[in-house]
């Protein structure tokens, strides 16, 4: 692809030591365009909302002969499709997709007070959340402050951290990766009702995490067992990915967003600098199409299946990140390395095409289980989304 010769330079420059000087930043152009691309995600939804049975389950995966694969509304997903329908309402101002988001947001009923695991954030601030954002309707504040008040309960001084899952037998308390995503839900809600404890709980998960969660070289590991006694980190290991000591691919761009976000919330330099750390090793990494492998350290690359979904959530986050650091060189290397991830995934070989519905095909979603393996999952399509609103509104770096 034309536009990965630069890419490569992009990403060699930024594991320099010494980064490229201001007068040699040049912004790199998306290779598509954005109203195209947001009427071709437009198309596939509008099939969906066509087709879709009058069920109360919720769309995950979209499959190749145009049906779907439909799940409860307590699946750790079921947010994802009633923020796409939200973000299609925000890029094109469609009173439809609002319409169809309205509708989808019945189907959560009573989710926010689900207290069985960390992705409440996933299911509600995805969801309700974007509601709230695109429409400023002050109905929808009450359900995301319960959310809150719920992923609160499943906090525990002694070991600073939100205990992610309660289902495995050898775990004692068990903190994933993916569980930085769920904090931007407790900053909201500190911010809403006043209540520090909130905010004060979402910084000690993210100060944990950042002391125990990384290696040397800043990837990440999957779980981390902790001593519910002690507090202490009992051991380090994987569930999704290729083995203890590799670098799974979602949970590395998991990482760079949420500690990006985590910046933004709070201010703070040394969350910001573990961002862009998490970001120069997952860039440096990146095969030559530029989108990753399911894990890093898969034995079978290049035979590997590729997980777009890790690449469209950290190319999201870039875009964000490229607006929090000071640095002119780090603004244009950041903005940079999400617009190539966005190109290498705004092709033919990525996109899906009726009668398949969705949009981002090409993601894996637990290759050790036997899951989701090179297909489309609608995670992928709400963060590429994301990403495109974020391209629309963002301001471009310093000049």
């Amino acid at each position: 692809m034309k536009y990965f010769p630069f890419f490569l330079i992009l990403l060699l420059a930024g594991s320099c030591a010494e980064p490229a000087g201001e007068a040699d930043a040049q912004l790199l152009e998306p290779a598509f365009d954005l109203d195209s691309l947001t009427e071709v995600a437009a198309r596939q939804y509008a099939k969906t909302l066509e087709t879709l049975p009058d069920t109360n389950r919720i769309p995950r995966n979209a499959h190749p002969d145009g049906t779907w694969n439909l799940v409860k509304k307590g699946s750790w997903v079921s947010g994802f499709y009633p923020g796409v329908l939200w973000h299609l309402y925000a890029l094109t101002g469609d009173e439809k997709w609002k319409e169809a988001g309205e509708a989808e947001l019945l189907k959560l009923d009573s989710v926010q007070f689900f207290d069985y695991d960390h992705d409440i954030g996933f299911r509600i601030f995805n969801s309700f959340g974007s509601a709230l954002r695109f429409t400023k309707d002050s109905s929808y504040v009450p359900v995301i402050v319960d959310a809150a008040k719920t992923l609160k309960t499943r906090y525990r001084p002694v070991t600073g951290v939100i205990r992610s899952w309660d289902w495995h037998d050898q775990w004692q308390y068990p903190v994933i990766i993916d569980n930085m995503m769920n904090l931007e839900l407790l900053f909201w809600a500190a911010r809403q009702t006043g209540d520090a404890e909130m905010e004060a709980i979402a910084v000690s998960h993210a100060e944990h995490t950042m002391d125990n969660h990384f290696r040397d070289d800043y990837s990440t590991y999957h779980v981390l067992d902790y001593d519910t006694l002690s507090g202490s980190v009992r051991e380090k290991v994987t569930f999704q990915g290729y083995a203890d000591s590799s670098m799974w691919a979602r949970g590395q761009a998991w990482a760079i967003y949420g500690f990006t976000l985590t910046a933004r919330e709070t201010g703070r330099a040394d969350f910001l600098k573990q961002a862009q750390s998490a970001a120069d090793i997952f860039l440096k990494r990146l095969p030559e199409d530029g989108v990753p492998y399911w894990d890093f350290d898969a034995p079978g690359i290049p035979d590997e299946p590729k997980d777009a979904s890790a690449a469209v959530i950290a190319a999201s986050a870039l875009l964000e990140l490229s607006q929090l650091v000071e640095a002119a060189d780090d603004q244009y290397r950041y903005h940079n390395a999400a617009i190539a991830l966005l190109n290498a995934l705004a092709t033919p070989e990525y996109l899906a095409a009726l009668p398949q519905q969705g949009l981002l095909l090409h993601s894996t979603g637990h290759k050790p289980g036997n899951s989701e393996i090179d297909e489309h999952i609608i995670y992928a399509d709400y963060y590429f989304l994301e990403a495109l609103l974020r391209l629309k509104e963002l301001q471009p770096p310093t000049e």
